[in-house]
């Protein structure tokens, strides 16, 4: 057993769940103030409240950690500093991020600030993981999609604090990855807005009955307490902030009565009460219980097929958790000892448990008319309703007979005592009750003004087939001078080319183009032999590979490990998030260029065109709208079990389809639109100042001839009838 008990960290959507969580015996509360959060509409917290919580939870020995967790455009970034500096003054224990842009500037802003690595950012493993140490983070929430095994591996790799999920509702989609909701309807996930198109129904293949396949199952893992524990989990996090205040006090309560007993008894079997059990399935659960991805990796057990919606509640349950926890205010015992003798000045102690504080007031006078008592002393230092104290027994007091004070400054002596207490009480607790703020120098991040232009064009191959269809296209055919041409290859179809690796690779350099192998958008610990396969194949042909497209940053943590490619170039996709100057300007020590991010619209596009790193435009290719570890195939029908590549489809109420990319090397799926993402339209003012991206996911090897011969070739007439421009006018909120 660890010599450290585990973090229980309770959500608070506002102050009445934010106390209830305390008082139901939450270590620790994360919430969100009116900026900056992934709950953009949980009623959250205004800054008196928020600075009131940080001071009541530090008084209590609790902590507080703030969701700044939206990817934050280039716009807004200067509002950063305001909005957390009254929060870190106060004492705020730590900030959980998405944005590396936003994490680079609070590390050097706010250097005493804890950082905490979103489960937005998709830690999927070591890499990742040891890379945002480096960074400055001390804790990391890793994807909600990893077992028990790979959480313990990243333990024992890193030594970071790992938070994990451990009760609530579960995405579909891997975090930080999802652009459903966003692409359809403009509520971007990564800004707090989810619609959460993965509860509504849709139709899978040929099959006309509708159902629920992207819903998952609530999580619940109160059975598993102790093997949690035993994985290194050093904080169980309990999903909800959008939810009321009774299922934070009611969720909290039960999972803290079990992490107790599991102490008290280690390595004793937990056995949950019915009446336990019945009480966390009144508080907001879809369908039946499960315990998340922990120990599978994906399976139709854990999705809601037929319902979504959350099974009913118990109104004598969420009653008897209002009388708890809801309607109380804990509070601190004080005793008093006060003394007001004429000639001196006024004096009044305070204790609680060991800590004592004495302050003294004006010089107490004779009165003239009525003089001060013992009853009216005592009633106005008794006064402590408001405050996070209680009395504790009788006060000491010592008046003259004839001793006169005014009631106003007597008030003024508690109040000054009591905060003095305060203070003093959060210190010992181990908090700061203060600190000094330094304004940073540079609040917005690098732009030299100028752009750094990076003309030509770069495409991504996934199959054999567009492969063909490249082969055929005018880039072979009839290369023009002056365009450059990048080409990224998916490393799956990479290593099915075996021992003609380097004949393909030939090709490329004869055109001559720039040969960049595209990384599998996900990497865990499950595919290590493949990894060793690709370290291998990639040293065989280390002079015919150019570079690496990276996209998370598990994929900069692997090629920082991987020290024999140091001089091979790195392109961040637009999965990095590179929203803001202070992303962009982070990245230089890693990146060579970037592809600009997809839900902002072309005026915030061009804020990013800095000259601090080249920029990449896509120009065509379905937009990836989830990267899933469940497999639709596999909960509709039956696991395929095939290596490469495989396509389903969702329909949805509207008769969208969408085609569904099932990858079965790395067993996980990419749900994309349901039209091709076009700016055709446009490409002549993009083609001169930006490398030109066209991206290929489902197409076949004349849909791919096609494409590239209307972009680059001599055809005129558009390959396909209907398309978006996605982002490029409105934006996301």
């Amino acid at each position: 057993m660890r010599n450290k008990k585990v973090e229980l960290l309770a959500p608070a959507g506002n102050a009445e769940a934010f106390y209830g969580a305390v008082h139901a015996g939450a270590d620790a509360i994360y919430l969100g103030g009116n900026r900056f959060g992934a709950r953009a509409y949980a009623e959250n917290f205004s800054e008196d409240e928020l600075v009131d919580c940080i001071r009541y939870a530090h008084l209590l020995g609790r902590k507080v950690y703030l969701t700044v967790n939206t990817l934050v455009k280039e716009s807004e970034f200067s509002e950063l500093y305001e909005y957390l500096m009254p929060y870190y003054r106060a004492g705020l224990d730590g900030v959980i991020i998405q944005d590396i842009g936003v994490f680079a500037f609070i590390r050097d802003a706010f250097p005493q600030m804890e950082l905490h690595g979103s489960t937005q950012m998709t830690i999927t493993g070591e890499y990742g993981a040891e890379f945002l140490k480096k960074q400055g983070a001390c804790r990391v929430v890793p994807a909600r999609e990893l077992s028990l095994e790979e959480i313990r591996r990243i333990k024992e790799v890193t030594g970071m604090e790992i938070e994990c999920f451990i009760h609530g509702a579960m995405c579909y989609c891997y975090s930080g990855q999802c652009l459903f909701s966003s692409i359809l309807g403009g509520r971007s996930g990564n800004r707090g807005r989810c619609a959460q198109p993965c509860r509504l129904p849709y139709t899978v293949g040929g099959n006309r009955r509708e159902c629920y396949p992207l819903s998952l199952k609530d999580m619940c893992t109160i059975e598993n307490i102790p093997e949690l524990i035993d994985a290194g989990i050093d904080s169980f996090k309990i999903e909800g902030r959008m939810k009321k205040p009774e299922y934070a006090a009611g969720v909290t309560a039960v999972y803290r009565k079990y992490i107790d007993k599991y102490y008290e008894k280690p390595g004793e079997k937990l056995s949950i009460s019915g009446e336990d059990l019945h009480r966390l399935s009144c508080l907001y659960i879809r369908s039946e219980r499960q315990n998340g991805y922990y120990h599978k990796h994906n399976g139709k057990e854990m999705v809601t097929l037929n319902n979504p919606a959350y099974s009913g509640s118990d109104e004598q349950v969420l009653e008897q958790i209002r009388e708890k926890y809801l309607y109380k205010h804990l509070t601190l015992p004080v005793q008093m000892k006060a003394s007001f003798l004429t000639g001196t000045v006024a004096k009044l102690t305070l204790r609680c448990d060991q800590t004592e504080v004495t302050v003294t007031g004006e010089t107490v006078q004779e009165a003239a008319k009525q003089p001060i008592t013992v009853e009216n002393i005592s009633k106005q230092l008794g006064k402590l309703g408001g405050s996070n104290f209680h009395l504790d027994g009788t006060m000491d007091i010592r008046v003259s007979e004839n001793a006169f004070y005014p009631l106003k400054t007597m008030n003024e002596l508690r109040r000054k005592g009591l905060s003095l207490l305060e203070q003093k009480l959060i210190t010992a607790n181990g908090f700061p009750y203060t600190r000094e703020v330094q304004k940073p120098f540079d609040i917005t991040g690098a732009h030299n003004g100028h752009m750094q232009k990076q003309s030509g064009f770069s495409l991504y191959l996934r199959t054999a087939e567009q492969w063909n269809g490249f082969l055929r296209s005018s880039f072979l055919k009839k290369p023009k001078e002056h365009t450059s041409l990048r080409i990224y290859v998916d490393s799956d179809l990479f290593l099915t080319w075996g021992d003609t690796i380097a004949e393909h690779l030939q090709i490329l350099k004869k055109i001559p183009a720039e040969t960049v192998l595209a990384l599998p958008k996900i990497i865990r610990l499950r595919d290590s032999r493949y990894l060793k396969l690709l370290e291998k194949s990639i040293r065989d042909n280390l002079e015919a590979v150019d570079g690496f497209l990276v996209s998370s940053l598990e994929h900069v943590g692997l090629l920082q490990q991987w020290d024999f490619l140091q001089s091979k170039k790195r392109y961040g996709d637009h999965g990095l998030y590179l929203w803001n100057c202070r992303s962009i300007e982070f990245w230089t020590d890693y990146l060579d260029g970037f592809c600009l991010p997809l839900e902002l619209n072309y005026a915030e596009q061009r804020q990013l065109v800095n000259g601090i790193l080249p920029a990449e435009k896509f120009l065509y290719g379905r937009i990836p709208m989830m990267v899933t570890a469940n497999c639709v195939t596999k909960t509709t029908d039956h696991c395929r079990r095939e290596e490469g590549f495989g396509i389903t489809e969702l329909t949805d109420r509207y008769h969208k389809v969408f085609p569904v990319m099932r990858n079965c090397t790395h067993c996980y799926n990419i749900i994309y639109n349901s039209v091709p993402f076009s700016l055709h339209k446009t490409v002549a003012k993009w083609k001169d100042s930006f490398c030109c991206r066209l991206e290929f996911t489902t197409e076949s090897e004349n849909e791919t001839w096609n494409v590239l011969e209307y972009f680059y070739g001599s055809r005129t007439d558009l390959p396909y009838t209907e398309y978006t421009t996605g982002h490029e006018k409105r934006g996301v909120e």
